[in-house]
């Protein structure tokens, strides 16, 4: 199966990995509302990142459910932190409430002129929603706006591991059939 799909002018890659320790622009972290670096991959952006993150997202008022703000990734590879608060497992309308997140961080990225970024499997893991709706919901994102002529032109969807990568394989294999 393809493990990328080109779009217009823009490629959808699949990678499994670290996307703490990416080397890409960007990268979009599934926040709290109130923006705090707890567990998971909070805790590794807190010890990776250094204290700058944490320190920058003070200053910033906490986020509603769909909203996305920009940080540094202070030392990372990484330039910026897109932190994204999207639904949690059994809320209303998580998909419109996952396409939202994934449109707000992609809009955040294109008004700071971001050419690459890096997304998780959002929402899936610690905050419940299932792979197949992730994978879905994330791809078919993606692909809608990049084929509206966006300025992003890499945006890889880095899974954690296998568990994560197939469902998402899946999906990107039957976008790119269509």
């Amino acid at each position: 199966m393809s493990e990328e799909v080109k779009v217009g002018d823009s490629i959808i890659r699949l990678y499994q990995g670290d996307i703490t320790d990416l080397e890409i622009e960007s990268f979009v972290y599934y926040a709290t509302h109130d923006l705090n670096l707890g567990s998971g991959f909070g805790t590794a952006i807190a010890i990776r990142g250094g204290p700058t993150v944490q320190q920058e997202l003070n200053e910033m008022d906490p986020l509603q459910t769909t909203e996305a703000v920009i940080s540094a990734a202070g030392e990372m590879k990484a330039d910026y932190i897109i932190h994204a608060v999207g639904p949690r497992f059994q809320e209303e309308d998580i998909e419109s409430k996952l396409e939202k997140t994934i449109l707000s961080a992609l809009k955040k990225a294109e008004d700071k002129g971001i050419k690459a970024v890096a997304f998780p499997a959002m929402g899936a893991g610690f905050y419940g929603i299932p792979l197949a709706v992730s994978a879905r919901v994330t791809l078919t994102t993606l692909k809608e706006y990049l084929a509206d002529g966006a300025k992003i032109k890499d945006v890889v969807v880095c899974l954690n591991d296998n568990h994560e990568f197939k469902p998402f394989q899946s999906q990107l294999a039957a976008l790119g059939n269509k």
